[in-house]
């Protein structure tokens, strides 16, 4: 994908019980078992706040229907009750991939999708009150 070609950042969650931690590499593994070619986010932010790589930024993810082709995925592991570090480690990469990607739009997988409630959590308001917390966001 092209710079120019990412319209969104898209949140997700991996849908998994909040106490357990989980990889990049299970979900790559558990993507493939479904028989796709792999993991379909492009990062991964662990139980922890460690962000992993997953599918390279150039190669479309395999996260939201119909708009593979002009977005970057991050999940978030867990369901519903995401950690501190985690939170944080998602402010971080956002910056990054903002300043990478300035035209395009953060939003949870479930905007996208509304039969989703993917990550189980409003975006919006939680980029509201980071942006009103940190000038620099």
């Amino acid at each position: 994908m092209n710079i120019s070609d990412v319209k969104y950042i898209v949140i997700h969650c991996s849908d998994t019980p909040n106490e357990r931690e989980h990889t990049a590499a299970d979900i790559h593994r558990w993507h493939k078992e479904m028989g796709w070619d792999g993991i379909g986010y492009h990062f991964v932010i662990g139980r922890g706040g460690a962000v992993e790589y997953g599918r390279p930024i150039y190669w479309p993810g395999a996260h939201v229907r119909g708009h593979n082709h002009e977005s970057i995925g991050v999940c978030l592991v867990g369901r519903d009750e995401f950690k501190q570090p985690q939170l944080s480690s998602l402010k971080s990469l956002v910056k990054a991939l903002r300043n990478k990607f300035n035209r395009a739009r953060v939003v949870g997988h479930r905007e996208l999708d509304s039969a989703k409630t993917c990550p189980n959590f409003n975006v919006q308001e939680w980029l509201t009150a980071v942006e009103s917390l940190n000038e620099d966001f």
